[in-house]
């Protein structure tokens, strides 16, 4: 397929983004906004200042511009400025609905209140559904931070904000096995809610298998590292467990050296559910078409691959029944 055919063809598809951290999901746009309204923090109020600040140069300064963004978000009116502008991001690619995964443990450190956090969530999903799409959230565990920022995970979750579907862990996977959170994930699985913990993505396979059996992961965020496990690639597309891949990202990390290098192809041959997302998408300099395209010119995908793949995230989504098969229906209809 020409490369103008392709990316007509990527931007045609109905897409849903299950990989998206809502602070990592800030673009240039949104974060002058909000420095300009915050002066003091010290964050560029010019654009061509903030541009460069932007440009990813190594993870060190990822996380320098991470916490810079995180250092804005003071109210509710802040946070529905950021969720707007991911909305609006995610609407100009044609995607309809993604899964947004939130930390309010950190929010609240930074003097958020909780309260704060969920009214700007709130409105702000009210305002992406009136421009054409649909948010849910993930309220994530800073793994990092140990137990007590576990259970203050779980007693966010369990307060059930509207939207909230599912519970998750990220930070660093080295150093924190997943079996410690154990508890908390069975309590939120208890209360309804859905289980999708990062695993595999800067740690090998077993820890993978540690997201599968402590945690009863329904999703794993990135699990790239799966492919070097032939048994855990044949226990995954059996359970059809699906991966939240960010191909991306991996790169940006040098978790893969080359996007040639990286896993996914070997992930699909077999028969693991991939789907394709973006994490902290500006501040990699990534975009869920461009995933798409990327690993269509990389990998020498056709229009029926990237079909398969769209329709694969929306059915390891938790949208409800009915809105899956219209999804469905529509990426059949490109």
């Amino acid at each position: 397929m020409p490369g103008d055919s392709l990316r007509s063809f990527i931007h045609a598809l109905p897409k849903v983004e299950l990989h998206v951290h809502l602070v990592g999901s800030a673009g240039v746009d949104t974060v002058l906004a909000l420095a300009r309204r915050h002066p003091q923090a010290g964050v560029p109020t010019d654009r061509a200042e903030l541009r460069d600040f932007f440009t990813f140069r190594d993870f060190p300064h990822f996380l320098k511009v991470y916490w810079a963004v995180q250092s804005l978000l003071t109210d509710r009116h802040d946070i529905e400025t950021l969720v707007v502008g991911l909305a609006d991001e995610l609407a100009r690619q044609n995607a309809r609905y993604a899964e947004v995964t939130v930390t309010p443990h950190n929010h609240v450190v930074d003097g958020l209140p909780a309260d704060e956090l969920f009214a700007g969530l709130a409105t702000g999903r009210a305002e992406a559904a009136r421009r054409g799409v649909d948010l849910a959230w993930c309220f994530d565990i800073p793994g990092e931070k140990g137990l007590v920022a576990a259970q203050e995970t779980l007693a966010f979750a369990l307060a059930r904000p509207d939207g909230l579907v599912s519970f998750g862990l990220g930070g660093p996977e080295l150093g924190v096995p997943r079996a410690q959170f154990a508890p908390f994930f069975a309590a939120a699985r208890e209360a309804g809610l859905h289980s999708v913990p990062h695993a595999g993505e800067t740690s090998g396979p077993e820890t993978v298998w540690s997201a599968v059996r402590d945690l009863a992961a329904e999703r794993i965020g990135h699990g790239t590292s799966s492919a070097a496990d032939p048994l855990l690639l044949a226990h995954l597309a059996e359970h059809r467990i699906p991966l939240e891949v960010c191909p991306t990202s991996n790169l940006r990390t040098q978790q893969v050296p080359t996007m040639a290098a990286h896993p996914v192809r070997r992930l699909l041959d077999a028969g693991v559910i991939v789907t394709l997302n973006t994490d902290d998408p500006p501040m990699f300099n990534a975009s869920l078409e461009g995933e798409y395209l990327a690993v269509a010119e990389t990998f020498t995908l056709g229009a029926e691959d990237l079909r398969h793949i769209a329709a694969n995230a929306v059915e390891a989504s938790f949208l409800p029944p009915a809105r899956k098969s219209a999804l469905h229906a529509e990426i059949a209809a490109v």
